[in-house]
Formats: structure tokens, sequence, C-alpha cells
């Protein structure tokens, strides 16, 4: 059984995702609090995989976001000009000359090397992104009139405010309406929910909103953390995971959620932030399908590894409608963003086919 998809030719988008953009401040090699310097990029869970699957992948795609009208919103989308994402359902939020009211988020990232882990430090209070509600963008013409095969949204967007949870329910009922698939991301961080309700809050928003999603996608943490689900044989610092352990937890999770329709995640074994053990699963119609392995995987910058994973996997169906080559897409595409720094991918759809192929690092000249 395949995924019920909108044809490209019906559609004047491939893939449309919902969630804040940041700027990302990134200190290289160094360190956030002794930095003379930041190299800046863009980058947003959501909306990481539009421009994955615009870049690497071909599709057309456009994010539904929103900016304060200043020089730091507009930095941010020339970013997403230059990675070929369509800007039409951006929303300009006037300038209050400092940032009292609404503002542009922030994000310092350092990305670890050997036994200092990543570091993520976001500065994003008030911003425009979080403050977008129900009734402020016309899905019926985004849905409706233009048409969009693939939604994708997750659990960064929704925690940000109790509008942007509203505004994400809002936005799956819609898709459902109008028979786009729907895909979300768990992306569980306790930091977003800690101020407003933590997990009790967390599990009742993301319950909600799993209601409406057809593809759910998250690692074990996601799945137990947001959903309330359990993991057998995880202990709490999720060093270790058995597979056939996970695979019950993601048979039980489909059972309650009939919705369901693919339930899928990176199994990542981190022995130091340099060198993880890499590769994913992923359930649908009642099957498991397992990538190749990615052994003692090498990481440059592991940010975004997981949002390269999911667009790589929703290429694979909007492509293909096949879950196997689902799966493989998205851990080939996942490991070689961590290849490279900043949040978003700089593969190509010939390097991501010639790393699940098989192919070596031999120097191509």
């Amino acid at each position: 059984m395949s995924l019920n998809i909108k044809p490209a030719n019906a559609c004047a988008f491939d893939q449309i995702s919902l969630g804040e953009v940041m700027l990302r401040l990134d200190p290289g090699e160094g360190r956030i609090r002794t930095a003379r310097e930041f190299k800046v990029w863009e980058g947003g869970g959501e909306y990481n995989t539009s421009r994955g699957l615009r870049k690497a992948f071909g599709l057309k795609t456009a994010v539904v976001t929103a900016f304060v009208d200043n020089e730091v919103g507009h930095l941010v989308e020339d970013f997403i000009m230059q990675g070929g994402v369509a800007t039409d359902f951006i929303k300009w939020r006037e300038d209050d000359g400092i940032g009292r009211t609404v503002r542009n988020g922030l994000n310092f990232t350092e990305r670890g090397f050997g036994i200092r882990g990543a570091v993520g430090n976001p500065d994003r209070g008030n911003t425009a992104a979080s403050q977008l509600k129900p009734g402020d963008i016309d899905w019926e013409h985004i849905f409706g009139k233009l048409g969009v095969r693939w939604f994708h949204t997750g659990g960064i967007f929704a925690a940000l405010s109790e509008t942007t949870a509203a505004l994400t329910v809002e936005a799956v009922k819609a898709a459902n309406k109008h028979g786009t698939i729907v895909s979300y991301d768990l992306n569980y961080r306790p930091s977003l929910w800690k101020t407003i309700g933590g997990l009790k809050k967390a599990q009742e928003v993301n319950r909600e909103i799993a209601k409406y999603v057809d593809v759910m996608i998250g690692n074990e943490e996601d799945f137990t953390a947001s959903l309330g689900f359990e993991v057998k044989g995880v202990d709490h610092n999720i060093s270790h995971i058995e597979t056939d352990a996970f695979k019950q937890m993601i048979e039980t999770a489909v059972k309650e959620f009939k919705n369901f329709k693919v339930a899928a995640t990176t199994l990542r074994v981190v022995k130091s932030a340099t060198v993880n053990d890499w590769s994913a699963i992923l359930w649908h119609d009642g099957k498991f399908f397992e990538s190749r392995k990615y052994p003692d995987l090498e990481i440059l910058d592991r940010v975004g590894g997981g949002d390269s994973f999911a667009s790589g996997l929703q290429f694979g169906f909007l492509q293909f409608n096949d879950a196997q080559k689902a799966v493989e897409y998205g851990a080939a595409h996942g490991a070689l963003a961590s290849t490279t720094p900043g949040d978003t991918s700089m593969a190509t759809r010939k390097e991501v086919e010639k790393t699940f192929g098989g192919g070596g690092a031999r120097v191509v000249r």
C-alpha cells in the first residue's frame, strides 16, 4: 500500500512547511562564550525540510512563517530566497524600534567536538513567528485553491506559544480536509516547554495534533516525552536502544493513532560529538523498513541532521511512493548533512543516492 499523494501537476507546491526560521550564529570550532566572530545561517526545524527538498531534490517548496520588517528579518528572508524556497506566505510585522513587543529569533549554536557536546542557546522570546495565531493564514487558499502535495510542521513550532499550538491544529485540519499528506516531527525540546506547563503540556498539545498526522517522525525521546509512549530497554540518557523494543513502541503508537500511515525515526548512538552510529527505521502498512547502517559516522555539525532525514523521507514518498526508498533517502541525506556546517543540507540528490548505494568517499575529479 502506498500513500495517497496528490499528483504534482495538480498542485502549485510539492511541499509547504510551517515554522519559525531563526538567524543561526555559529562560532565555528570555538565556543559561544569566547567567540569574537560568528558565521550566520538560517535555520528552523520545519523550514529545513523545505530547503532540503528544494536544493537537494529540486522540488517546489514554500515556508509559512513571520518576521519583523527590519534588517535582520530581511537577512533571514535573503537566506530563504538563496535556498530557493518560496516566500509567498511570510507574514511581516511592523518593527517597534527595539524589539519590545516583537522581534526576530536568534539561535547561537555550537557544533561540539569529541567529548564536548553540541550546545544550542536560542534567543527567541516574543518573536514574530511565536505570535502567529489561528486566522492569520489563509489555509483554504493554500490547500484548496493552490494545492499542496505534502505539509510539514513540528513540535518546535507548536511549543512556541499557546497560539502557535492552536495554529498548528488549524493547519493540519485544513490539510486533512483537502487531501494533503501531513507529516509532523515531534522534535521534543525540554527548554521550550519548561515555563509553559512542562512535559504534561507537551503531551497534551502533541497528542491533539497527532490525531491529524499521516506521517509521524521522531526519535525515541520524542515519542516517549511528547506522546507518552515508553520504549523498553532505553536508559534515561537514551545512550542505547534495542531496535526490537523501539519497534514494539511504534506498534503501540500506531494502534492508538490509527491515522498514522507512516512512523519513522533516526537511530543515533552518540559515541562522541564527532562520532555517531546512525541509521533509520520506518513503519508503513504493518511492516518495518530499515535503512543502511552508518556505523562510526564522522560528524562535523549534527544540527539539522534529523531535519534532513525528514526531507529525504518526504522525497522518497513524493517521488517514488516507496517506503524502503524513503528510509534510505532519509538516512543518507541526514548523514550527509552532518558532514557540513549549518542547519541546512548542502548535499545533492546524486550524492545521496551514491551514499545509500554504497559509494565511498574517494575524491571526485
